[in-house]
């Protein structure tokens, strides 16, 4: 009979792993120590920074099987994910999949109206994270420990002034997985990606020694974590006039595209693919050696893929981003960030009160780094 307990048995026929589906007769066979449905829906910046609990939830639950429920527009970023045995997407069809299906943990990472629609329809033993109240109406924390990640969400004195972890630790403590371990996003580009990147670095350097990333753009419900065009340029002119041995590519996603032409108009600075998906972004910043960024999916790209990255803040918090020791973050001169404001009508604008020098001083330090193993790097730093 055929093993259902294994891992990879996909429901009605062979894994291509072995002609004979008995645990007895298979080489390949993998128990199912537990299954556990990640719900992760946020934007996708947040999404790649959550793989960071996959670690965490696999060394708590040896042999997990583990789906990620998600957005589509998202799921391109957990593809070939070594900790997820399965992606399933927001819509109707992977619902039904899921929906008759037993799981031992649910960890939901978002404080989102449509998870009460979820919890009810998926058979969860345990959820932890976060959950619906009783009736129905607001979102509670559904385990003691993401207590701490809940208040945050209901004060912002302590979102943006008191608190000092990083999202990562917040969602790792939330998810009760025990002392936070600090572990790395988990993102793994296919072979194909990784030698694309490669012949993409080769053509971008045009003789130079580095590749540096600019990530010119943003999700359009916080446009204010941009800089203005004219800053961007003024900023590509004097890395230009500093540098003489770095290549600039301007990076970001099909929004970006008429404003990436604007920013290189008359300049000497290379647009990358930016109407080719998510994959492909992610080959560009892999072709980077050091990436310039605003709060953005970008910015967690690049962390993910560990590059020297360099943050500037304005209307977001400094302190739920970690750099891994591998980057400077900026911060804005505005006496009024963060804010978390979708819409600000300011003359003087946060991301106005960035200062350009700061920047340069950091991709200085960054570029001295970026060719030393990361054990010898020294640690991110805060210019504000």
């Amino acid at each position: 009979m055929a093993e259902l307990s294994c891992r990879h048995f996909n429901g009605y026929k062979p894994c291509g792993r072995s002609l004979d589906c008995r645990a007895s007769h298979c080489k390949a066979y993998e128990p199912i120590g537990c299954k556990v449905l990640v719900v992760g829906l946020g934007a996708m910046g947040a999404v790649l920074r959550a793989t960071s609990v996959l670690p965490g939830i696999v060394r708590k639950h040896p042999g997990a099987h583990i789906t990620w429920l998600t957005e589509k527009i998202s799921s391109a970023l957990l593809l070939e994910n070594p900790l997820i045995d399965r992606v399933a997407m927001l819509d109707f069809s992977s619902l039904l999949k899921i929906s008759g299906e037993q799981f031992d943990l649910v960890f939901v990472m978002d404080k989102d109206q449509r998870i009460g629609g979820i919890l009810h329809q998926v058979k969860a033993k345990k959820v932890m994270g976060f959950k619906k109240d009783s009736a129905g109406l607001g979102i509670v924390p559904a385990n003691p420990e993401a207590e701490e990640l809940w208040q945050l969400g209901l004060s912002d004195q302590k979102k943006f002034f008191e608190n000092t972890k990083p999202e990562t630790q917040l969602l790792y403590e939330a998810f009760g997985l025990g002392e936070f371990q600090r572990d790395p996003y988990v993102l793994k580009l296919t072979d194909y990606e990784i030698a694309e990147a490669s012949r993409r670095r080769g053509k971008w350097l045009s003789g130079k020694r580095f590749v540096v990333g600019l990530n010119t753009g943003c999700s359009a419900l916080y446009p204010n974590k941009k800089l203005r065009v004219a800053t961007q340029r003024e900023l590509i002119v004097r890395l230009q006039r500093r540098f003489s041995d770095v290549s600039i590519v301007l990076l970001g996603g099909p929004e970006d595209s008429q404003r990436n032409a604007e920013i290189s108009k008359g300049l000497k600075v290379i647009c990358s693919p930016t109407d080719r998906g998510l994959r492909d972004g992610l080959i560009s910043t892999q072709a980077t050696d050091l990436l310039i960024s605003g709060d953005s999916l970008g910015l967690h790209m690049g962390i993910a893929l560990r590059k020297w990255c360099i943050a500037w803040f304005g209307p977001t918090c400094a302190q739920e981003i970690d750099l891994y020791d591998r980057g400077q973050k900026v911060l804005s001169q505005a006496t009024c960030q963060p804010c978390w404001k979708k819409v600000c009508h300011k003359d003087v604008m946060c991301y106005d009160l960035v200062e350009l020098s700061q920047i340069l001083d950091a991709v200085e330090r960054g570029l001295s780094q970026c060719e030393l193993p990361s054990s010898k790097q020294p640690s991110s730093e805060i210019c504000s």
